[in-house]
This record gives structure tokens, C-alpha cells and sequence, in this order.
């Protein structure tokens, strides 16, 4: 579905750059990139995430989890392709993606239902509300790029979804739903240290400790992930997991999935 965005009402002050790491090259033509990102709470907590970059036969690119460069970073990026999209599958994702829409003219994808608030709290006014997509996506929207298939999970509020790439065996692009932090890093300071652990943050091969929480998927909704056809995750939070990952995240998918609600 598609809705022009128009002018926003008011100008969007872009969130500055965080610290991040270079740009890593994972598959061809697809790449990753961590950094830190700081959560809108009173105590000043820093934690690690990550974005997705895919490049089409054009030189297009397009980014997942859009996170902020610094200039170097973004003289990197230049040098790979143009961007041309970004698309936001994480809902409590996306503070990022008006920067790029106003840097480079990017068009800005989101689920259908996602909205663009400066909170963790999806009970809004729509006065609330920053900015908008360019295009709403459900699954049977065509995406910016060849051979993927988008996967809504349907009982997440917000809205959440995968990206799953047809190539390389399978590899799906993930926002909070698969995660893969074993251990804290060098993107998360002492605050979200000790409260991420407390949530049950560092484990691998996870499902979103926070997402289950406070966006309550139906378990049968985050199990429908073993129904896909993939080799690899690419996640919003942590490291990338290469080979035999729905194998790897098997054990969490089928196990107790705390914080879900019975469909």
C-alpha cells in the first residue's frame, strides 16, 4: 500500500550518530555494520545494534535497520552504491530512517500498522506521530529488492516483521524477533549492561527477550519462523549467525518463548 508522505508538519530533528564499527562484508552484495544506539530513557543507556545493507545488479542499495553513520562511515557507504531505500522491519526501530530520507532521497518502507513516535509505548496519539512512511508494506507488497519475501508477524504490537533473501541457502534479515548477543560489547555501557542481563539480553541464538515483553506475540505466530527456509540470520542486535542458523535458533522457537500469549 502506498501513502505519500507529503511534508512533514513540522521539521524532524535527526538523532546524531552514534559510535559504530566499519562496514563488514558478509555475503556479496550484502553487508553489516554495529554500532550503538541510546534508548529514549531517563537513565543514560547505550546498548549495540546492528544494520543490514543489500545491493541490487543497479548499484541500489537498500538498508534494513537503518542506523545513522558518522560522515566516514557514510563516505564508506557512498562508496558501495546509492541508497535508494530503506526498510524498517523492527517497530521500535527507525528513529533513523527520516535521516536518510532527507540526505539522500531514500523512499522509506515500513509495515503496515507501524507508527513513527518517540517512545517505546505504541498507546499514542496520533499528534504523536513524527513522520510517515513513503510505502506501508504487507506481505504481499512487493519489496525493493530481488528475491525476498517479507514474513509479518500478524499478533505483534508494534508490528514486526522478517526479510527472508531467496539466496545463499536462505538468509533473513531480522529486526528484535531473532537476536544473537551471547555477551555484552563495546556498544553497550554499564546501565544497559546490567538492565539487558536482567531482561535476559545475552544469550544466543534468542527470540527478543524485550520484543516478547512488551509486544506479546502469539507463540504460534513467532514459531511460524520454522516454516521459512534459511541457512542465515542477519539480526538487529548482535552478530551475524552464518550457516545452520534455523537449526541454531530451533531450541528457543520451540521452547517456552516467555512473555508470548496463546492464539
Amino acid at each position: 500500500m502506498n501513502r505519500e508522505s507529503g511534508v512533514e508538519a513540522r521539521k524532524i530533528k535527526h538523532r546524531p550518530a552514534g559510535r559504530h564499527g566499519p562496514i563488514e562484508s558478509i555475503f556479496p552484495g550484502i553487508w553489516f555494520v554495529r554500532g550503538s544506539v541510546k534508548l529514549p530513557m531517563l537513565m543514560p543507556m547505550k546498548m549495540a545494534r546492528a544494520m543490514t545493507i543489500v545491493r541490487d545488479a543497479a548499484g541500489t542499495l537498500t538498508l534494513f535497520n537503518s542506523m545513522r553513520l558518522s560522515e566516514a562511515g557514510l563516505a564508506e557507504l557512498e562508496t558501495l552504491g546509492t541508497v535508494k531505500n530503506v526498510v524498517r522491519i523492527a517497530g521500535f526501530h527507525g528513529r533513523d530512517d527520516s535521516f536518510y530520507r532527507e540526505r539522500y532521497g531514500a523512499t522509506v518502507y515500513a509495515i503496515e500498522g507501524q507508527r513513527y513516535v518517540r517512545s517505546m509505548s505504541v498507546d499514542q496519539p496520533p499528534s504523536k506521530d513524527y513522520m510517515s512512511a513513503d510505502v506501508y508494506l504487507t506481505e504481499d507488497t512487493a519489496l525493493p529488492v530481488c528475491n525476498a519475501q517479507l514474513k509479518v508477524f500478524s499478533t505483534s504490537t508494534p508490528p514486526e516483521a522478517l526479510v527472508l533473501l531467496d539466496r545463499d541457502g536462505g538468509i533473513l534479515i531480522a529486526g528484535d524477533s531473532l537476536q544473537h548477543t551471547p555477551k555484552p560489547d563495546q556498544y553497550f555501557n554499564l546501565p544497559a549492561r546490567v538492565m539487558m542481563k536482567k531482561f535476559g539480553f545475552f544469550e544466543p541464538y534468542a527470540v527478543g527477550a524485550g520484543w516478547l515483553q512488551f509486544a506479546a506475540p502469539a507463540r504460534s505466530d513467532v514459531r511460524s519462523v520454522l516454516e521459512l527456509d534459511f541457512e542465515h540470520v542477519l539480526p538487529g542486535h548482535g552478530t551475524p549467525v552464518i550457516g545452520h542458523a534455523k537449526e541454531k535458533y530451533r531450541p528457543t522457537l520451540e521452547g517456552e518463548l516467555k512473555g508470548c500469549h496463546d492464539q
